[in-house]
């Protein structure tokens, strides 16, 4: 036998002793038996971790918590799951989109305001990130954002948005955000702290997106520029401007638009960084921002920091619209 059929014969009985594992135990979790199945996915982790089955731990854990999970047993099925990012963790497994999808979908599965959530999405994006301490895949920062559009948590929606490549999605979102939640005077703030905040995260291609699909998906929202709202017209010139990077046609589009940069205080404060990041305006004087303002830009933006290599904070949190 060569060494390939040799190991594609361990291969095939390592998931057959799998399949009747995960057999045995199904039918304990059937039988109402949760504490003791919980049990012997935890014994049967540790024996595969020290034997170095790290493929083979990563697909029990994964389906045990589904099988709780299918049973509302969230605790069990939540501690399985911090098991799954732990294999993941141990063994240098690459990220890739099946992986990807798989922690989406536990995330999904477990209790929205349950601390064992919010603890599994903080490591989970942490893994995804490759250790380069960035703040996550993007690919998972989508679908977090999807799932918590699912559930109208339209915050937590487009913090993970602006971390994903999905302009188009982040816009629909806030579409659905401005209408369900947002006073019709406001239908022009939605989109212009995204636009900003997609700006300082120098991703111009999703500030565009969101922008364009915001404003022609908005049932309250006329077609095409020049738009009623002096705030639309003013991030329609500023994505223009940002294309061509002149100072002089920045500095004057951000004091003609003065009385509408005004309605939020943060805008001014992205606008700095942009200017910094697009048209090689000078950092202020105190080279750090500070108090509350300083804590939501970085939350945003990570460190702060425009090169690609810099460490991100791993905390970061929402910045809130309302």
């Amino acid at each position: 036998m060569s060494e390939q059929e040799s190991l594609k014969s361990s291969s095939a009985r390592n998931r057959g002793g799998v399949q009747r594992v995960e057999g045995k135990l199904r039918a304990s979790v059937e039988r109402g038996d949760y504490y003791e199945a919980h049990q012997m996915y935890r014994t049967l982790f540790f024996r595969y971790m020290s034997q170095s089955k790290h493929a083979e731990a990563r697909e029990l854990m994964y389906n045990g918590a589904l099988l709780f999970f299918s049973y509302n047993q969230q605790n069990s099925a939540a501690d399985l799951s911090m098991l799954v990012l732990e294999t993941l963790e141990k063994s240098g497994a690459n990220v890739d989109d099946e992986t990807l999808e798989h922690l989406a979908k536990l995330f999904s599965l477990m209790d929205p305001n349950s601390p064992e959530r919010v603890a599994f999405v903080s490591r989970a994006i942490k893994w995804s990130s490759g250790g380069s301490g960035k703040l996550g895949h993007p690919k998972l920062h989508q679908l977090l954002a999807l799932t918590l559009w699912k559930e109208q948590n339209y915050s937590e929606s487009r913090y993970h948005f602006l971390h994903s490549s999905d302009g188009e999605g982040c816009a629909q979102m806030l579409v659905e955000y401005s209408s369900a939640r947002g006073f019709h005077g406001e239908v022009d703030m939605f989109v212009a702290q995204a636009v900003l905040q997609f700006l300082c995260l120098k991703n111009k291609t999703s500030a565009l997106v969101v922008f364009t699909t915001y404003t022609q998906k908005h049932p309250s929202i006329e077609k095409g520029h020049p738009f009623v709202q002096p705030l639309l017209n003013f991030l329609w010139f500023l994505l223009l401007a940002v294309d061509g990077g002149k100072l002089t046609v920045f500095t004057v589009l951000c004091e003609q638009y003065q009385p509408s940069l005004k309605r939020d205080p943060m805008y001014n404060e992205y606008l700095d960084r942009i200017g910094q990041l697009f048209f090689g305006v000078p950092p202020k004087q105190s080279s750090s921002y500070g108090g509350l303002l300083g804590n939501l830009l970085n939350s945003l933006m990570g460190s702060g920091e425009e090169e690609e290599g810099e460490e991100a904070q791993e905390d970061s949190s929402p910045i809130e619209l309302d």
